[in-house]
């Protein structure tokens, strides 16, 4: 009997294990494998699967080996605000919202993306990955034109267009005509294309003068805001202007400029033009957004009407092999910077990237500061965002920290308060609510900034040149290391600011490790800087940036110029050597190699120096002098 029962109990168990077994191997898991048959315009396919894949769980979505065009007729729409962007509507195939544990792997594939969309856009997600593809515009969103003469006594210059950029002349501006966009010249700049670089003191030269004040104005004094505005927001900067160049054809392809108030451009080089600012960031190739854990792995962005990845209130983001290289020849990559995180945590890694051409600096790390416009009652407060691009941004989560910052008195947090709740009123106010009562001396125009949101941050083996403006801008507090990469760059190499008063850009470093790194012949495009840079622009003598190392790196420039300290307590500069290698003429012959200001701590310990400066190292009152060695 007992044998039985158990036989019958054994049979009942197996019969159960594999009912069991069964429900366990249904697969919750989208697993896609595009082929080449959609490559005419992928995105009605590409878009209905992504539509699904939140209903399945953990996907992979793998492309056969191809060019794939995307178009966005049949795109998901979206209304984004995107930080240090225009506020625009934007289309894209990879709507990536909500989504866990998801690998988009191009297998080495091109995608070819058509008018303004975002290609990548990510938003409240966990563990993303998008690998092994390249990323480009069938029309670019800048223009550009082959310098072919110039004529000083009438203060002309004639620029050949090549048939890549359609144009018409409009009221007498040249006007660039792309799929489903337009943009004028606008923002320009010089590149020497046997360099492949921004020529050499371009700003002489560029951006075009193109525009002048109005001559006729009347009772525009009478115009009164009642709450504070943005002057440079481009609704209002344009207001008092008037177009100043005048385009004219001279034969087809062949168009004359007159006007430009700068230098005339020289034969031979080639002009990049990308439209009025404000107007020309509308399409960055990717948008990452409230998203815990991103990786990109082999991707190339050989273009962005933007930048190649903008990246806000985001956590742990590593960019592997992540290039921004022009292609077909094209001096630019992306119009804006290569990359680009706001308010991000945890630790942002770059490493064995390239970043090349890009139209802005190759990265930007920082927080937001946002500034107190009402102080509602004891935890409430309304405060406004400061750029025309920041609007939308929320400065943090429920429980993070927010440091209460009067810059006149220091540049560090005189209180903190933590977040309850933000009521979003419009795209520019906020409610902040928080959990403790504020501090009783709180005014407004004081700044607010997240002091949990800032990553540590890792540079390494990366090459950043060619490119206009900045290396890397650096404002978090988090450790930071710059390590084995090399720089070319027509501005500093390094910024490390404190920028309150235009792009509102939060942060003061603090643990910033630079070594290993070679510099190359930065800066040269004019601006009378050192290519290392510490820099507040609140002129007072509060300490912003601590304990910095800058030890065993090659720096070989052509000017005197190399460090530019202010506001720092605690840096070392050690076993570095500076050379000038004679690569370009000197612009500033009379700079010190180095300056300091309002610091203190300062130490200069194995330096081997072979410059040209003769003055090394100069202090201003009230330091005393410093030693180089």
């Amino acid at each position: 009997m007992k044998i039985t029962q158990i036989c019958i109990s054994t049979f009942l168990l197996s019969i159960l294990l594999t009912i069991s077994s069964c429900v366990t191997k249904e697969p919750r898991f989208l697993q896609v494998m595009f082929d080449t048959s959609i490559k005419e315009d992928a995105t009605p396919a590409v878009l209905a699967k992504m539509m699904k894949a939140k209903e399945l769980g953990s996907s992979e979505v793998q492309f056969e080996k191809g060019t794939y065009h995307f178009y966005p007729d049949k795109g998901k729409e979206f209304y984004c605000f995107i930080s240090n962007h225009c506020n625009v509507m934007v289309r894209t195939a990879f709507p990536i919202t909500g989504l866990d544990n998801l690998t988009i792997d191009g297998q080495g594939s091109t995608f070819i993306f058509h008018g303004v969309m975002i290609p990548f856009l990510v938003d409240e997600s966990t563990n993303i990955t998008v690998k092994n593809l390249s990323i480009d515009w069938n029309d670019t969103f800048h223009s550009e034109g082959l310098i072919v003469a110039n004529d000083e006594k009438n203060g002309t210059f004639d620029m050949q267009i090549s048939d890549d950029y359609p144009y018409v002349i409009r009221n007498q501006q040249l006007v660039f005509i792309k799929e489903y966009y337009e943009h004028t010249l606008g923002q320009t700049i010089l590149y020497d294309p046997t360099r492949k670089a921004i020529i050499f003191g371009s700003r002489s030269y560029t951006p075009l003068t193109a525009y002048k004040k109005l001559k006729v104005k009347h009772n525009l004094d009478k115009i009164n805001y009642k709450y504070e505005i943005d002057p440079r927001a481009p609704k209002l900067r344009g207001t008092q202007l008037e177009d100043r160049l005048i385009a004219k054809e001279i034969k087809p392809g062949l168009v004359r400029i007159y006007n430009h108030r700068r230098k005339l451009p020289q034969v031979g080089m080639i002009l990049s033009a990308k439209g009025e600012q404000g107007y020309n960031r509308v399409a960055p190739a990717f948008r990452v957004t409230n998203t815990k854990t991103f990786n990109a792995e082999n991707v190339n962005v050989h273009h962005a009407g933007g930048m190649g990845i903008i990246a806000e209130n985001s956590e742990d983001l590593t960019l592997d092999d992540f290039n921004v290289t022009p292609s077909h020849g094209r001096m630019v990559s992306t119009t804006a910077d290569a990359t680009h995180f706001v308010g991000c945590r945890g630790k942002v890694i770059l490493r064995n990237c390239t970043f090349n051409n890009q139209l802005d600096d190759a990265s930007n790390v920082h927080g937001t500061y946002q500034k107190v416009v009402d102080i509602l009652d004891d935890n409430r407060l309304g405060v406004r965002m400061g750029h025309d691009q920041q609007q939308g941004f929320t400065i943090g989560r429920p429980n993070d920290t927010i440091g209460l910052v009067r810059l006149t008195d220091s540049f560090f947090p005189y209180g903190k308060a933590s977040i309850k709740s933000i009521e979003y009123i419009n795209s520019r106010y906020q409610i902040i609510t928080f959990n403790e009562p504020l501090p009783k001396n709180i005014k407004a125009g004081d700044l607010l900034e997240n002091l949990d949101a800032y990553p540590e941050l890792l540079v390494e083996n990366c090459n950043i040149s060619r490119n206009r403006a900045r290396g890397l801008l650096l404002s978090t507090p988090k450790k930071t290391l710059i390590k084995n990469n090399f720089f070319h760059t027509e501005k500093e190499a390094l910024l490390i600011p404190v920028e309150s008063g235009y792009w509102y850009e939060s942060g003061s470093s603090s643990n910033l490790t630079i070594t290993n790194n070679e510099f190359k012949d930065c800066s040269h495009g004019g601006q009378n800087r050192g290519i290392i840079r510490f820099e507040t622009d609140d002129d007072n003598q509060n300490i912003a940036f601590r304990n910095i190392v800058i030890s065993n790196n090659k720096i070989d420039q052509f000017d005197n110029w190399i460090l530019e300290i202010a506001n720092t307590d605690g840096l070392k500069f050690t076993g570095n050597t500076i050379v000038n290698n004679g690569g370009f003429p000197q612009l500033y012959p009379h700079n010190p190699a180095i300056s300091i200001k309002t610091s203190k701590n300062i130490v200069f310990e194995n330096n081997t120096y072979k410059g040209k400066a003769k003055v090394i190292i100069e202090t201003k009152a009230p330091m005393k002098e410093i030693k180089f060695q």
